[in-house]
């Protein structure tokens, strides 16, 4: 494994467990080179995925832009980013099981609300706003008020 430091291109594995989902093996290496500490992941990939843009593009799956893209929507909220792992890997799972070997955008969009809606109702708006292309303030109320509603329910 490459070092990200100094780019030496042996390390050794110091330490490995599994994450607390099991989806995947967490690796803490020191660098032979320069001696610097640094954690990799381990993932099963089950198939190769392809995502569909609304344009009709394609691109690779990668799960390290979901993962950003989660985040960016749950900044500076009190949500564990264990809690943020595991939502991504349980949409990375739907996404590698379904049969599938391309997805649509839309339906990743899908799962990131869906699974949003359980975590963070400000983080499900937050990435709302991105998702369904808010324009106005307005967008954002009407909004807003149809996640309270469904809060009060």
């Amino acid at each position: 494994m490459k070092c990200p430091f100094c780019g030496h291109d042996d390390s050794q594995v110091k330490d490995s467990r599994p994450t607390e989902d099991g989806a995947a093996i967490r690796r803490r290496r020191q660098c032979e080179g320069c001696g610097a500490r640094f954690t990799t992941f381990e993932r099963i990939q089950l198939r190769e995925l392809t995502v569909v843009k609304s344009e009709g593009g394609r691109e690779p799956f990668e799960r390290e832009k979901l993962e950003r893209s989660i985040a960016i929507a749950c900044r500076k909220r009190a949500i564990d980013q264990a809690r943020i792992d595991k939502l991504v890997s349980a949409i990375q799972r739907q996404v590698e099981t379904s049969g599938e070997s391309e997805v649509t955008a839309a339906q990743l969009g899908g799962m990131v609300m869906d699974g949003l809606k359980a975590l963070d109702s400000v983080a499900y708006i937050r990435f709302a706003s991105v998702y369904k292309d808010f324009t106005e303030a307005r967008d954002f109320e009407e909004f807003a008020g149809s996640v309270k509603e469904m809060g009060d329910k």
